[in-house]
This record gives C-alpha cells, structure tokens and sequence, in this order.
C-alpha cells in the first residue's frame, strides 16, 4: 500500500439517489459509471473498499409506508432496490476492471452471494471491493445504520459518507447561503444538534466502535480519492478529544 493513503480499509455509504444524476428516478449510467471510476482510482492506491448502496433512487420504504403501506413490506421493497442498485454498480466496477462482489443481507443465491461476515473480510483481503445490499435484511433499519454495522463488522478505518455537499452544515446550504460548515464534529454535537448526517443509530453505532465518519460531496469528481489521501474539502465526524 502507498504510504500517503490515510486509511486501509473503508466503506463507502452511497445513497440510492447518487445513481440517479439529474433524473428524477431510477439509474443513470454516465453517473454509476463515473463513480465506479472513483472507487477504481481508491482501489488502485491499495485502499480495500467496501461499499454500502441505498435504494431511495427506486423505492423508498419511508415513504411508501406514508401512503398507508405496512411499514415492514416498504422497507422489504426498501431493500430488494437496493440489490438492483448494487448490480448495477458492480457491473460498472468490473468494467472498469475492478473484481467485485455483491453480498446481500437478503439470501439471493441466483444473483449474488449472501451475507457472511468473514467472507465479505476474505474478499476485501484479496483484493476486490465488496458491495453490501439490502441494507441490515431488517425492517425499521435504514442503510445508513447498515453502514455503520458493516464498516463495524468490516473492521473498517472509516466509515466515508457521500452526499450532495461537500460536508456538514448547520443548514442546507442549497437552500441557506449563510449556512456554516464544520470542519470537524464530535459524535454528540451530531446527536445533540439534531444535524441528520446519518440517522442517530447509525451515528452511536460508530461512536461505540470508534469509526470516524467522513461526509463529503460524491458529486465532485475525485473526492473519493482526495479524502482517503487526506485533501479536499470533507467534514470529519470523532470522538471528542
């Protein structure tokens, strides 16, 4: 591994809307395309990663359970999106010629192989990124906190969380110009400010096995790699001092 990297093994939370470029559904390919470019350039510095994918682009069980669905079979439906999105994105990284694999929470032998945690540790030894689906396979669980349990369960240094900003702000700063941006937060100020980064599962997840959350903007191309090389702008989510 080079020695400049700031990290050896890493998850990528993606949300299921980073695949959707400027559609308003579904998958766009020049964007799952150009991420799978990214995680490339990240795999090629040595780095292992493993990739969490959210379903939001196809079906949102949240919302879904608003419109008077039970809440277990949105977050079912929730979760079945998220294999589709993973596919998607593992056909992307192999063309790219990163060996990839797709382990799935929900067993689905006939497309990917199921979860297992030290499988999905084997894999990252050899050399091949690892994308994880559907979510926890529970209900009630979003992908962030699925992220947070894999990149755990992963022995992961960070947990790096690609969003549509470059950071965290005290507002949306798409919406609020004068919104201010942190160059570092403790997991408390998270809790306690309410700033929604990750769901407050996820984020005490983290806190208890020490996995420093970094937010950045997935939409900036090479971000990814700036961020495991310590450049570029990110907010970086501790353990206060």
């Amino acid at each position: 591994m080079q020695g400049d990297v700031r990290f050896r093994r890493v998850l990528l939370k993606l949300s299921g809307e980073a695949l959707m470029g400027d559609r308003g559904y579904g998958i766009a390919a020049e964007t799952v395309d150009r991420i799978s470019a990214e995680i490339r350039q990240v795999h090629s510095l040595g780095v292992q990663v493993a990739v969490v994918v959210g379903g939001g682009n196809i079906f949102r069980g949240v919302s879904g359970a608003a419109r008077g669905m039970e809440r277990a079979s949105a977050d079912y439906m929730g979760m079945l999106a998220t294999v589709i999105n993973a596919l998607a994105l593992q056909n992307a990284c192999e063309r790219e010629g990163v060996q990839t694999r797709v382990l799935s929470a929900i067993p689905m032998q006939t497309v990917c192989e199921p979860y297992i945690r030290r499988r999905g540790v084997r894999h990252m030894e050899k050399g091949r990124v690892v994308i994880f689906a559907a979510g926890t396979g529970n209900p009630f669980f979003t992908t962030d906190t699925a992220a947070a349990l894999r990149a755990s369960e992963m022995d992961c240094d960070a947990l790096l969380k690609g969003t549509q900003v470059d950071g965290v702000y005290d507002a949306d700063p798409r919406t609020a110009p004068d919104a201010k941006r942190f160059e570092t937060l403790s997991y408390m100020d998270v809790l306690s400010k309410d700033l929604r980064v990750m769901d407050h599962s996820a984020i005490s997840l983290a806190r208890e096995n020490r996995i420093p959350i970094v937010v950045f903007s997935v939409q900036e191309p090479g971000a990814f790699a700036d961020v495991v090389v310590g450049r570029g702008r990110f907010t970086t989510i501790t353990e206060e001092e």
